[in-house]
């Protein structure tokens, strides 16, 4: 970048612009990633939506490459770009809720954490992640799924405006009456259309909820993961509960014994009344004696953060994802046979449910085009030495490519690997790809951002 332009942008802007001679510079190009190493430009923390308007003002009128960073979970790393510009939106922390609307509009640079903690002091909460560390901005962006989907939906489907910075730099709020085309796509379409400053989402009550957590041995796995898939797609909506293979974690609550062995689990979440949560899930019996069951009463934001020192920030991570409506014998072996071969104590296997209250929002009503999907899978390397990352990456692409056939094609966006295709993107939206293209065309015609799981403007 010539320094001319560093020097105007850092005048123009209230917040700082770090480039690579700045001590900050190392970690202000750190994401949650190590796998990721890119060396931008520059990054510009932006401490709000004018900051946002002129940083776009900048890249643009100067030719520059230009990425976005929200919380910088993302696992390919697209919130950074060699030799290009990220727009840091991470000093743009802070929520606000009216309880009485049961509304929280919250920053562009939030955390999951952040909303939590300030939804949770009124007692309500609405669908994300499961690790309190992840932007608010990616995920919801992406779909969104968590412990509330199948009660309430996707973040998407709890979304009810956003605040977007155009590639033009001019500013709009986005509904369902205000620029209602937009509203559609950035519902799932990604980071495609514009830089979003701020989300209004619907809230639930939700407060303290029935917390279990279910372990068998993995040899075990074609037993539990047959009735697992059976199991909860007829179960209560108030009832979820992700399944998981990976390595037990030497700590409370589980025994000594279990520390280091790898099993086959499942992590619950009970909305409906606490005093109901043993007796819902005494079923956990009938496909093996589980090694380990736990259940308690914990307030929703803990329950939200319960992962976050498992996997801190600044380890090695190679991930891929996929949508599937059922899981055949064929692929609970797949399962199997990768739950065995875990290549490290961290590395995992989820599948999360993306049914029930999911299921009741219209296929065309967002831009997520996978209404019909049952579970969202992800399979992740994970581990902090990065001379494994060659196997992390191998493990996870095998796994991925013997599950890819029992899929439904596409993937949850935000699981996507950081060299996967386009044509991945093309079978994640389906045949909304056409009116995404159309979309994009008309607020980012330029293709100004393309550091993301990228939707080509249509062609004039």
């Amino acid at each position: 970048m010539d320094s001319a332009v560093l020097d105007a942008m850092q005048t123009s802007l209230r917040g700082p612009v770090v480039g690579p001679q700045s001590p900050e510079y190392g970690p202000a190009r750190q994401v949650y990633n190590a796998m990721i190493d890119k060396r931008p430009a520059a990054v510009v923390r932006c401490s709000d939506a004018a900051d946002v308007r002129e940083a776009v003002g900048f890249i643009r009128d100067n030719g520059l490459e230009l990425a976005v960073r929200g919380g910088g979970h993302s696992g390919p790393g697209l919130c950074l770009v060699d030799g290009g510009v990220t727009v840091d939106l991470s000093p743009m922390r802070w929520v606000r809720v009216d309880p009485g609307a049961r509304t929280a509009q919250v920053g562009g640079g939030s955390r999951l954490g952040d909303l939590d903690h300030a939804t949770h002091g009124f007692g309500l909460a609405t669908p994300t992640g499961i690790v309190s560390m992840t932007g608010v901005g990616g995920l919801t962006l992406g779909g969104g799924h968590g412990y509330l989907t199948r009660k309430y939906g996707l973040t998407i489907d709890n979304l009810l405006a956003a605040d977007v910075v155009l590639a033009d730099g001019s500013y709009v709020t986005a509904s369902e009456t205000e620029h209602p085309d937009l509203f559609w796509a950035l519902r799932g379409g990604g980071g495609n259309f514009g830089i979003v400053t701020s989300f209004t989402y619907r809230l639930h009550p939700v407060d303290t909820v029935g917390v279990g957590i279910t372990v068998w041995p993995v040899d075990r796995t074609h037993e539990v993961l047959t009735w697992y898939r059976d199991f909860l797609p007829q179960a209560s909506e108030d009832v979820y509960g992700f399944f998981n293979l990976f390595s037990v974690p030497p700590g409370p609550p589980f025994p000594e014994e279990l520390h280091g062995q790898k099993v086959c689990g499942v992590v619950w979440c009970h909305t409906g009344a606490l005093d109901r949560t043993e007796d819902v899930l005494r079923v956990v019996g009938d496909p093996a004696p589980p090694a380990f069951h736990f259940t308690a009463p914990m307030p929703y934001d803990a329950l939200q953060s319960m992962f976050d020192e498992l996997i801190p920030s600044g380890y090695q991570w190679y991930w891929r994802g996929d949508l599937f409506d059922r899981v055949p014998d064929a692929a609970v072996d797949v399962h199997l046979k990768y739950g065995e071969a875990l290549p490290t104590p961290l590395s995992l296997m989820h599948l999360y449910p993306v049914d029930a209250a999911a299921h009741r929002v219209g296929r065309e009503d967002t831009a997520w085009s996978y209404r019909d999907a049952v579970w969202s899978g992800v399979f992740a390397g994970i581990d902090p030495d990065p001379a494994n990352a060659g196997t992390l990456r191998e493990w996870c692409v095998d796994y991925w490519e013997e599950m890819h056939p029992h899929s439904m094609g596409g993937t949850y966006v935000n699981f996507m690997g950081q060299d996967e295709q386009q044509g991945r993107v093309r079978a994640t939206y389906r045949d909304h790809y056409d009116r995404l293209a159309q979309v994009k065309r008309t607020y980012d015609p330029h293709n100004l951002f393309h550091a993301n799981q990228n939707i080509e403007p249509a062609a004039p």
